[in-house]
């Protein structure tokens, strides 16, 4: 796209731009013929258009009545609307693209929106799948194509190797295709090459956490810095993880995390052990890991000893997983069916199904009513 083109589109686009946006002192009425598709219609008639036509909820096209007093033509509305619904939205994906911006309804059709539709096409995107995407970020069909989703494209090619991986990262956060790249995602992956975190480590976080690398070059030097200063090792396979569970909290929520640690009595050596080898810990909530250590403690069995060299204990559902298998074990061992509890990690590690088949199954008459698990 030219730079001229995108330049009369945001002018277009623009709230100053009076053809645009005058009101009509004509009384138009409801029936939308084609006498009345190419004049300007006041708001009451944008609503009704699209609820009528388009089948908007009426919340949806009275907030976008609201701010679009009026249409260029129902011709040139109605056009896009039908082409992104031929394109597979659904009603409610459209109103959250309008919604967002709705002059986006006055836009070029074949200048402006197919472009980028063809983007994802092109990338072997299905239709429901382009369909999700811009509708959890509209902000791509606002966003020029050589200028910002080109280049974007071609960074991501660059850093993940195939249109195929493109896709797979897009899926999960389209949010890479509308910011500068050059300014947040390459320092950052650079940088993190630096400190001896692997590309393949890094293209699998993308997938999983991808808004961890659109973070502040300057701020993701300062998340390392802290890793640092809790004695996580570069070399360690959870360095990555270490340092983005440190990019999601703020220093008062790390504060009161360290200090919820302290007061479990877990000591600094024991919390720096939890990060270096389960920093996913950090991300589970004060109230659940409370919860947890009170549930586990309070059988007797369980020691804090035992949950500070098992941390990831803390990261399991107290209802769902650990009071069904505690009813259980309490039954066995008063009916005298086990000589002792299994381990901490045994008993928080072994999935659903092997634990019914170790402790459940070979006893249903006796316990079968009291599990409640999977």
């Amino acid at each position: 796209m030219s730079a001229p083109i995108v330049r009369q589109y945001l002018i277009t686009l623009s709230p100053k731009n009076s053809s645009f946006l005058r009101k009509s002192h004509v009384f138009l009425t409801r029936n939308l013929s084609t006498n009345c598709e190419n004049q300007p219609i006041d708001a009451p008639t944008v609503s009704d258009f699209l609820m009528q036509k388009h089948h908007f909820s009426p919340e949806a096209a009275s907030q976008v009545a609201s701010v679009l007093t009026s249409l260029k033509t129902l011709e040139n509305s109605d056009s896009i609307l039908s082409f992104l619904k031929e394109s597979g939205f659904s009603n409610t994906q459209l109103e959250r693209v309008v919604k967002y911006r709705p002059a986006f309804l006055s836009a070029n059709l074949e200048k402006i929106i197919k472009p980028k539709i063809q983007i994802f096409q092109d990338l072997g995107f299905s239709a429901d799948e382009i369909a999700l995407i811009i509708s959890k970020v509209p902000l791509v069909l606002h966003s020029s194509v050589n200028k910002r989703l080109i280049p974007s494209l071609s960074v991501l090619k660059n850093i993940l190797g195939t249109d195929l991986q493109v896709a797979k990262v897009l899926k999960v956060s389209a949010w890479f295709l509308v910011t500068d790249l050059d300014k947040n995602l390459v320092p950052n992956v650079e940088f993190l090459k630096s400190c001896g975190v692997s590309v393949n480590q890094i293209i699998k976080l993308m997938y999983i956490f991808p808004r961890f690398f659109l973070s502040k070059p300057e701020n993701m030097k300062k998340f390392v810095e802290k890793a640092d200063e809790m004695g996580v090792s570069r070399k360690s396979g959870m360095f990555i993880y270490a340092v983005r569970v440190v990019s999601s909290m703020t220093d008062e929520s790390w504060e009161v995390k360290l200090k919820t640690f302290r007061s479990l009595g877990f000591s600094d050596l024991d919390i720096s052990r939890v990060l270096r080898n389960a920093p996913m810990v950090f991300s589970v909530s004060e109230n659940k890991i409370k919860k947890i250590v009170e549930v586990l403690v309070g059988t007797g069995k369980y020691d804090m000893r035992r949950i500070v060299n098992n941390p990831t204990s803390l990261m399991y559902s107290v209802e769902k997983r650990y009071l069904p298998r505690l009813r259980v074990l309490e039954v066995l061992e008063k009916r005298s069916l086990i000589k002792k509890w299994p381990c901490l990690g045994t008993f928080h590690l072994l999935s659903d199904l092997k634990f019914f088949e170790k402790f459940v199954a070979p006893y249903l008459d006796e316990v079968g009513e009291v599990y409640n698990g999977r």
